[in-house]
């Protein structure tokens, strides 16, 4: 049986679609470990939260890509799930480094890393 035309499309939209979620993940952990890197494990109890939230946003951006480049591994309910939790913690992570002098390109990498995962799962049935 050959894929039709606008299966074909639509594969190729929900491939584009995974993609650009992936990069912006790559993206936003890369942004939030540097910022993490930047805080002072000892200084205030913001500044800890916020490289706490750094770290364990860079640690589910990069597990997200990874569930994205698997093609077949999950299904669409898993792969809804990871989108749904990177969304969450990177929009955490983002109101964290809103604190944070100096963090605005963070917080603007974890807000479109969080827009990315919710365009992506718009287009999972």
């Amino acid at each position: 049986m050959t894929p039709t035309t606008t299966s074909q499309q639509e594969l190729y939209r929900f491939l584009e679609d995974r993609f650009a979620c992936a990069q912006a993940c790559t993206e936003c952990a890369r942004a939030c470990a540097l910022r993490a890197s930047l805080l002072d494990p000892g200084g205030t109890q913001e500044q800890e939260r916020a490289r706490r939230r750094g770290i364990m946003c860079a640690e589910v951006c990069d597990a997200t890509c990874r569930v994205l480049a698997e093609h077949n591994c999950l299904d669409e309910n898993g792969i809804r799930v990871q989108l749904e939790l990177c969304r969450t913690v990177c929009l955490e992570c983002a109101h964290a480094f809103d604190a944070q002098p100096g963090a605005e390109e963070s917080a603007t990498a974890c807000r479109a890393c969080a827009r990315a995962c919710t365009e992506f799962i718009a287009t999972l049935r």
